[in-house]
């Protein structure tokens, strides 16, 4: 398990004109499921995006796994073993089949195609994508794809699962589905989980909201 620490943090963009994160300290131990909660634009997917590591803070200090990141180097290598993003958009390889865009994170770390591509299988008939694995992108529907993006972030099996708002591009039905399949994941692999979501039956899933307004938590 790996606690996620967040200290301090602000995040300002164009020359600090806009101050996306204000100072926010937040803890997420090890295991926990959290949604996080908050209006348009009041810092949710820049907070993911910190913690993600795919965004640097401007100020302020990430710890994950009781580590700053800024000593996890490389960097990449450090995310795609332990942070599994699914993004509000499914962000596909369009040349690539749904079945090699699962594989594709499990080639950071050279395993055998022969397994990579067993445990795509897998994944994808947990999302109900068995007879669409050598789709591409642009032939199927865009739950389909974001059912798709959901499996890819799973395949190097992360200690922690960010997701924003992701059930945005399907129906209400096969977003509980998908989701209720992560969370599970998630407490069978005692990984964290830090959704954000508008949706309140998808908040019913975690163990604790967070709510964010103007880029500071509240409460």
């Amino acid at each position: 398990m790996m606690d996620i620490e967040l200290i301090n943090v602000v995040k300002n963009y164009d020359g600090a004109l806009v101050k996306a994160l204000k100072g926010v300290t937040l803890t997420v131990p090890g295991g926990e499921i959290v949604s996080l909660l908050g209006p348009s634009g009041s810092g949710k997917s820049t907070l993911l995006n910190v913690m993600s590591t795919m965004d640097r803070q401007t100020r302020g200090q990430v710890r994950i796994g009781g580590k700053d990141v800024e000593s996890c180097r490389p960097l990449d290598r450090f995310r795609a073993r332990h942070i599994g993003f699914v993004f509000q958009f499914h962000h596909l390889m369009p040349h690539l089949t749904l079945l090699e865009n699962v594989e594709l994170p499990m080639m950071v770390f050279e395993k055998m195609a022969r397994i990579r591509r067993k445990k795509a299988r897998t994944l994808l008939g947990r999302m109900g994508l068995s007879g669409k694995q050598h789709s591409f992108p642009n032939c199927v529907a865009g739950g389909e794809r974001q059912r798709t993006a959901i499996a890819r972030a799973l395949a190097n099996q992360p200690d922690i699962v960010l997701a924003d708002e992701p059930t945005g591009n399907v129906d209400t039905e096969t977003g509980l589905m998908v989701m209720s399949y992560i969370v599970d994941y998630c407490r069978q692999n005692r990984a964290s989980l830090i959704m954000a979501t508008h949706n309140h039956e998808l908040a019913d899933l975690t163990d604790r909201r967070i709510l964010i307004q103007n880029g500071l938590i509240q409460g």
